[in-house]
């Protein structure tokens, strides 16, 4: 549900591990899945896999014990790339406008501790430059809460500068709660009938209060070891309930920045980083890699899982990789994955 964003350097130069030469097959043995062994012998995770996509062509690897290629897991903040196609969606279809405030559409909901619903756009939302504070500060992303206690959590706490990026998980819990004042129905159903639904997407789902895991699956397992792969989703809802499968991530982001999901003004306002200075668009980000390479997408983080997925602008290129636990111990691992799939080699 946190970001888990680095701007380090990398600690693993990719030159060094023993990689295919540049003549070599685009998707055979590829340096990425050398560094993904990495995740698990250097970020301590008990397992990763990876799936990448290239037009129609798939490679899948995988490090350690526990993960399986078809496995569904919980994908945390990844849930909020779904939540801004569908808001974006609305936008389009003129049954909102992303300068409304959160007062037009959650009358008296936002109020207290200096914060103001009637001053906050569902722009301000989509781009995390709200101030709202996150809620899950408070309740370490392990209690299960509804919509309105998570706001309420969050209106304790005084607000951070507005205009300025302040990550928050309040902030699409809030824009959760907008889509089903707007349509008259949960942003899950709204989800699954125009995301889900039209891209097969058959191992994604939003689970509501479902603890388990759908069939197949792993094991998940905290920091310390805890096994903890049954999770009560309400402690993350519209900021990270989803769950899915590495096939079903890279098919929903090569078909978002293709444009089968939004039409091309809306996906240009999804991609506009100004807001948030250039740190966040709204439900994607972008990562600059040292090549110069710029990809787009987003992570999640939720207790026992963290998953990565990236993108080239157009989606033709995409890939995600994902742990069986919280977080990779050596933060820097992340940017290098990303580095040995979209940088080109040299000999």
């Amino acid at each position: 549900m946190r970001p888990f964003r680095t701007l380090l350097a990398l600690p693993v130069s990719v030159a060094l591990l023993g990689l295919p030469p540049a003549d070599s097959s685009a998707l055979s043995t590829p340096p990425t899945d050398a560094v993904l062994s990495l995740l698990v012998t250097q970020g301590r995770a008990p397992a990763a896999a990876l799936l990448a996509r290239e037009g129609t062509t798939t490679r899948y690897a995988h490090a350690g014990q526990g993960i399986a290629r078809s496995d569904h897991f919980r994908a945390g903040s990844v849930t909020k790339t779904f939540i801004a196609t569908v808001v974006l969606q609305l936008a389009a279809e003129h049954r909102l406008s992303l300068s409304d405030t959160v007062e037009r559409h959650l009358p008296g909901l936002v109020r207290g501790a200096g914060n103001d619903g009637r001053a906050l756009t569902l722009r301000s939302l989509l781009t995390h430059t709200s101030g709202l504070y996150d809620y899950t500060r408070d309740t370490g992303g392990t209690a299960p809460v509804t919509p309105r206690q998570a706001v309420r959590i969050a209106l304790t706490h005084p607000p951070a500068e507005r205009v300025r990026f302040s990550y928050s998980n309040t902030n699409y819990v809030l824009l959760g709660l907008v889509v089903e004042q707007v349509t008259g129905h949960s942003y899950a159903t709204e989800a699954e009938r125009r995301i889900i639904t039209p891209l097969g997407l058959t191992g994604t789902s939003f689970p509501g209060s479902r603890s388990s895991l759908p069939s197949p699956h792993g094991r998940a397992y905290a920091a310390d070891g805890t096994d903890v792969t049954d999770l009560d989703p309400r402690v993350a809802g519209a900021a990270g309930e989803l769950v899915t499968t590495l096939a079903d991530l890279d098919r929903f982001y090569s078909a978002l920045l293709g444009g089968r999901l939004l039409p091309p003004r809306r996906l240009r306002e999804m991609l506009d980083t100004r807001a948030a200075h250039g740190a966040y668009g709204m439900g994607l980000f972008p990562e600059k890699l040292p090549c110069g390479t710029t990809v787009w997408g987003h992570n999640g983080h939720i207790s026992g899982s963290y998953v990565r997925t990236a993108a080239t602008v157009d989606g033709r290129r995409v890939l995600t990789f994902r742990v069986n636990t919280d977080a990779i111990a050596d933060p820097g691992l992340e940017p290098a994955v990303l580095a040995a799939e979209f940088c080109p080699r040299t000999s």
